[in-house]
Order: C-alpha cells, then structure tokens, then sequence
C-alpha cells in the first residue's frame, strides 16, 4: 500500500477539504552501483578540498554561493531556516483558469489528492465543478521545506495536484533559431496530411509502448546472474539514404506507413484505392 507523502487540506474560499497526498508516478530505472573490477568492492567518494588536497569531515563543510568567479557567500543552517517557507500541510488555492490557456510546458510533476471521510462530498463537490467548467485550480504547496505552484485539476474521480514550473525556469522560445511563418507548397501540405491520416489512431494507449532498453537490460542482467547465454545483440538499423526531396520522402514514408497499417489490421488501408471489380469492391464496402 502506497504511504502518503502528507496529510494537510485544500483550501478554496472559506471551503476546507482534509486530504492526503500520494505520489502518481513511479521510475523505472535500473540502478548500478561503482565496483572494483578486480574484486567487485564498492567504490566509495571521499570529500577533497579543492586547496590543501586533503579529506574533509562532514563537520567542517558549510554551504556556500559563488556570486563572482571564486568568490563565495557562506550560508548557515539558521540563515536557510529564516527563509524556508512555512510547512502549512495546505493546497492553498488563489485562482481558477481555463486549462487550454495553461501552456503544457509549465507542468512537472503529479500527485493524487486523497479526501478523508469527511472530506469526501466537499472533495466531489470541487471535481465535478472544475470539469463542468473546464477549470484547473492554481495554488501554492509546500512539499517537504520547498515552496512551489500547482494545479489542481480532475481526472477521472481523482483530483490531481500537479507541481508547475515557475516562469523563470522556462526557457523562451525566442532563445532558438526557429523557422517563422512560410507559404508551403500545397503539394506537400497535402502530403504531410496523408501521412498524419494514415498514422492517425482514435485514442492514445499507452499500454501498448514497452520500454524495450529496459526489458532487454533486465533479460541480460537475468541471463548473467543464471550464467545462461546472453541474448544476442541485434543488429543496427542500416543508416537511411540522403534524400534530398521532400516530397519523394514524404511518398516513402506514405507507403511504409499504409503497408504497416495494412499488416496490422489484416486488410488494406482505407485510402488504398479499391479493386476494379465491382462486386469486390461491395463486398469490402459492407464488411467495413
């Protein structure tokens, strides 16, 4: 059972909904450790000083900003306590917004809000409200010393509070070297358009996209710790050809993509053109 991270409240008005926060992502990575080759010892980091050369004790090492090239501001543990902000164990909620005005970049990280018993109705009260509404909560949390700007937003019968970036940390697009608005030809418009159509599903499902560096790590690892034979390597893709032509690898990618869909569903794509017999062409017709 997944222990939550706090018990605190959303706040909203003069409405209190006490609730518990667990997070709603979990990594997947494998993690190595530093051996000695020789006789697989863990390797361990000693604290140098940069000056003398010497190891340093963890008593002696203090927390400092480097505000010119070598010139530091030493902060203490009693200067990091006058600026920590408040743990108020609260969602404190300071304006509704229509999700569509929220650029995706500004979201980081999500967690499920958990209502307790008695917070239960006053919990649905908000969910239904925001997704009748089509609104995303904005707040201020405090999560383990450390101040940061959220979302409250419905998903399913859950609330979810998700941690944003603050303006500053984005990056402006206006840094990059970007194409700006051209007139396209209308040939490759409606090429590219094919392509999307072709490659085109009713619904995203992540189920079905495996993380294949992990599982094939994991065999090999598997496989090493029974002393069975390593799963052979696979071969690497042959480099793709240059081609300078838009339109010709746009008609390649076109025709890979219809013969995929093709062998996925067991029949043609819809935009293969049909057969010229014409009772072929009903019995497709009503089959489809």
């Amino acid at each position: 059972m997944a222990h939550a991270i706090w018990s605190g409240a959303i706040n909203f008005g003069l409405v209190t909904i006490p609730v518990k926060l667990f997070t709603a992502v979990r990594t997947d990575e494998l993690s190595f450790n530093m051996l000695h080759a020789k006789d697989e010892g863990r390797i361990k980091y000693e604290r140098i000083c940069s000056v003398d050369g010497k190891p340093v004790p963890w008593d002696e090492i203090v927390k400092g900003y480097e505000y010119e090239k070598g010139q530091y501001v030493i902060l203490t543990d009693e200067d990091f306590k006058k600026v920590n902000p408040e743990a108020t164990q609260s969602v404190d909620i300071l304006e509704f917004v229509d999700l569509d005005t929220i650029n995706p970049m500004f979201f980081d990280k999500p967690y499920y809000l958990e209502p307790s018993k008695q917070g239960k109705h006053a919990y649905a009260l908000l969910r239904e409200a925001l997704t009748e509404s089509n609104k995303v909560a904005i707040a201020r949390v405090v999560i383990r010393t450390k101040e940061y700007i959220a979302a409250v937003k419905p998903i399913g019968e859950a609330l979810v509070l998700e941690l944003m970036h603050w303006a500053e940390e984005i990056v402006e697009e206006s840094t990059l070297e970007l194409p700006g608005k051209e007139k396209l030809p209308e040939a490759e418009m409606k090429m590219a358009r094919m392509l999307i159509d072709t490659m085109s599903v009713q619904s995203f499902e992540p189920e079905k996209f495996k993380n294949k560096y992990h599982d094939e790590l994991m065999a090999m690892i598997e496989a090493r710790a029974q002393g069975k034979e390593l799963p052979k390597a696979k071969k690497a893709a042959a480099p793709r050809s240059k081609v300078v032509n838009l339109m010709d690898v746009l008609a390649q990618s076109l025709e890979e993509s219809k013969k995929r869909r093709a062998g996925s569903n067991g029949h043609a794509a819809s935009n293969d053109k049909p057969e010229k017999k014409p009772t072929t062409t009903r019995r497709k017709k009503s089959a489809a």
